[in-house]
């Protein structure tokens, strides 16, 4: 199935929506078939910066515990409660419902340099 075209990524799977002028940040369908059944999430500092390369949280599933990672520089300023609470949401929606931050960007043209959603797929195939 092929990722959405509305949004770049991280070779680590985690996406970048803009949304207005925010980013919306999850992890792609790829990322949840890999690591089955999702049961915790946490966002290191959910009030501060994130910055490109660095990770901002942990995901952890019934395989692995994994670090999520920024492609862009910005602020936090939404944590989507709903996935802290119930992890699985990102299991059964990971595209939408599912994502985990809601970041305030410092630059927008940081998206260009991601992969576009076919970038992705030819590197997940």
């Amino acid at each position: 199935m092929a990722s959405p075209n509305d949004r770049r990524y991280l070779e680590s799977h985690e996406w970048f929506k803009l949304d207005d002028d925010q980013i919306i940040v999850g992890i792609s369908r790829f990322a949840v078939d890999e690591l089955a059944d999702i049961t915790y999430i946490d966002v290191t500092d959910p009030a501060g910066a994130i910055a490109n390369g660095k990770p901002f949280g942990e995901i952890e599933s019934v395989k692995a515990t994994s670090d999520l990672y920024s492609g862009i520089d910005g602020q936090i300023v939404t944590i989507n409660e709903k996935v802290l609470d119930s992890p699985a949401l990102i299991n059964e929606d990971p595209w939408d419902s599912g994502w985990i931050i809601r970041v305030q960007p410092q630059d927008l043209g940081q998206l260009g340099k991601l992969l576009s959603a076919a970038e992705y797929d030819t590197k997940n195939a």
